[in-house]
């Protein structure tokens, strides 16, 4: 009788010795040290839908794999680096579909992280705003096994993309998106959204993917209720604004994830419990997965080390369900550096 094969253990139930974690930093600030790391709890896409709602009631977020064909996915990744190519972002020699960067270029004249932190050189922010309009990528947006699955998680009879969608890529060595939780940015609609971060292409954790810390939900609540009671006296578009006074320059709480795992472990927030074993949570990304995580969850992107210096490309999308009061800000147009939010 042919032996059974047994599925591996997925990799947040195993013990890992400190040099067996993934090595990773933010934009600032040192390696996280090894305590403070850990793995994303992975979710097949056959996994029930009960089951896949009390893990994101339980922990903020699901890890969802499979939930797009993966060719449909590395084609959205060579679509978006073949119009990229012109500005000198990829190796010379390798595809659109591997999406290697050339490390002779200045990794600053390439970031793609939008906002205030785009490259200088005002073609190559035309490509990045364009990419966001470009026929692949509306079609992308509307494959029917991602709107499917956001329905059918949510139990939305029909769900909304917002069009204010975040397409980002982001290099070796190049300046990544901080730490925030995302209602700092959509504080202009009542109802709870669903954010789906989406890489488009394989991923590993040191790679540049987003990074969540663990149980982080009532610490956004709570850094949420403590900026908006600072806010009383505001006017209602400061108030909703993701760059009000109370706020960083970038909209971000950090930049420097050890800096900030300290001040959280140490209780600098005080309307947040404090967790000192809390931890950043990664996973290895491959092309179809998506996590899908609540407004209120801390996330950033880990600095890419890629060894093979692949370049992290990702979409952010927002959904509501179709009715709720929606931040219509978000809904005015794609995405350009000039939009305020």
């Amino acid at each position: 009788m042919a032996a059974v094969e047994q599925a591996p253990q997925p990799a947040h139930e195993l013990v890992y010795e400190p040099d067996q974690l993934p090595k990773l930093r933010s934009n600032y600030g040192d390696y996280l040290d090894s305590a403070s790391v850990g793995w994303m709890k992975e979710t097949p896409i056959n996994t029930s839908l009960d089951e896949m709602r009390r893990r994101f009631d339980e922990d903020g977020y699901i890890f969802v794999k499979g939930v797009m064909p993966r060719e449909v996915v590395l084609d959205m990744r060579e679509a978006y680096f073949e119009h990229l190519a012109p500005t000198g972002i990829l190796k010379p020699g390798t595809s659109p579909r591997e999406g290697i960067f050339d490390t002779t270029a200045d990794p600053v004249a390439h970031n793609g992280v939008g906002g205030r932190d785009l490259p200088e050189d005002l073609e190559r922010q035309r490509k990045l705003t364009s990419a966001h309009s470009l026929p692949f990528y509306l079609a992308f947006l509307e494959h029917p096994k991602l709107r499917t699955f956001v329905q059918e998680f949510m139990g939305w009879k029909k769900d909304v993309l917002v069009k204010r969608t975040l397409l980002r890529h982001n290099v070796p060595n190049g300046y990544s998106t901080g730490i925030h939780y995302d209602r700092i940015f959509l504080r202009a609609g009542e109802a709870d959204f669903l954010t789906a971060w989406v890489p488009i292409g394989d991923c590993t954790a040191s790679g540049g993917g987003l990074m969540y810390l663990e149980n982080s939900t009532t610490i956004g609540q709570a850094m949420e209720t403590d900026f908006t009671r600072r806010a009383a006296t505001f006017s209602k578009q400061e108030r909703i604004s993701g760059f009000n006074q109370n706020m960083a320059r970038d909209g971000q709480l950090s930049h420097n994830a050890s800096e900030l795992h300290r001040e959280l472990a140490n209780g600098k927030w005080d309307n947040a419990p404090v967790i000192p074993q809390r931890r950043w949570l990664v996973g290895d990304y491959q092309a179809g997965d998506v996590v899908f995580h609540n407004p209120y969850m801390l996330h950033g992107a880990v600095k890419n080390d890629d060894p093979e210096a692949r370049i992290r490309l990702s979409t952010d999308l927002r959904f509501y369900e179709l009715g709720a009061p929606l931040d219509e800000r978000w809904m005015q147009s794609v995405w350009h550096p000039e939009d305020g939010l």
